[in-house]
């Protein structure tokens, strides 16, 4: 007489077989939009803008100030919309003249690095110059270029190239000096040129230092732009918003003069703003500095 054990004995094997389907997970949770850090790096300035704003219009309403005095935000967008005309063909000058040192700046800022970094006596013997073009002040400079250059937009391009040069050389030589020694060996050890050592293994290490220096060196440009525009004094069709500033405070027309001056700070963020994405767009892939979240 069969039992029914080793039916089942037969069985239990197949059962056991076939696993246990697990439980499906239930989806991540999504990053609220206000935590992630995209949002927070727009969304933080702009409340913090706001609330000063609010307070500036608040004050020279409840303390009635004159325009001439402190002009409102609202009478200071008013006069940007009503003066654009000027406002804006002078905005196009200051940034060509500011594009164009910047452009110039950095060509000539890593073409130095780049002879600094052949020899450390060319180096010691000509870095002790680069400081001394960065402490002259650029006022004091910029009559005598002005003089020797005859065309008055060249004259102010160098004027603030000359301003923009030194950040990018410091940071630029430094971060071809800044290479791993061991990394530094192996090429030694493969017998690569200087010119393999220079373009594999010098200029990837420069990039966060050389983007670094652009970031300052975009500003910089921007103000020794300015600074070239108030001695040059130029006029007309040619003028760029700091001569706007300066007709503006002759005629006490200071509504107008802070218009030009928010043109002027809104240009350096965008500069800024720029160099920062052209940063992330590089280094974003590779680079500790812009992989950190924290």
């Amino acid at each position: 007489m069969s039992t029914p054990f080793p039916a089942a004995s037969a069985a239990a094997p197949a059962e056991r077989s076939t696993p246990a389907r697990a439980p499906a997970k239930p989806a991540a949770a999504r990053m609220p939009l206000m935590a992630q850090p995209r949002v927070q790096r727009v969304v933080y300035p702009v409340l913090v803008g706001l609330v000063l704003i609010a307070l500036w219009q608040g004050l020279v309403t409840a303390m009635e100030l004159p325009p001439y005095l402190v002009p409102s935000p609202l009478l200071m967008l008013k006069t940007l919309l009503t003066d654009w005309a000027a406002l804006g063909g002078s905005l196009w000058v200051t940034v060509k003249i500011t594009v164009l040192a910047f452009a110039v700046a950095t060509v000539a800022g890593v073409l130095i690095s780049f002879l600094f970094v052949q020899s450390k006596r060319i180096e010691t013997a000509l870095f002790p110059y680069a400081v001394l073009l960065q402490v002259t002040p650029i006022v004091a400079v910029a009559p005598l270029i002005i003089i020797w250059v005859k065309d008055p937009t060249a004259s102010m391009v160098i004027c603030a190239a000359l301003v923009a040069l030194f950040p990018i050389i410091s940071n630029t030589t430094l971060g071809l000096r800044s290479v791993e020694p061991d990394l530094q060996s192996y090429f030694k050890l493969n017998r690569a040129t200087r010119m393999q050592t220079l373009l594999r293994l010098r200029i990837p290490s420069a990039l966060p230092y050389f983007f670094g220096g652009l970031r300052i060196s975009s500003g910089l440009a921007l103000i020794g732009a300015v600074v070239a525009e108030f001695v040059a004094g130029t006029g007309g069709q040619g003028a760029g918003l700091a001569y706007q500033i300066l007709q503006a405070g002759f005629q006490l027309n200071i509504p107008r003069m802070f218009a030009a001056l928010l043109l002027i700070s809104l240009t350096g963020v965008a500069l800024f703003a720029l160099m920062a994405w052209g940063t992330r767009l590089a280094l974003g892939s590779w680079h500790a500095s812009e992989n950190s979240h924290d």
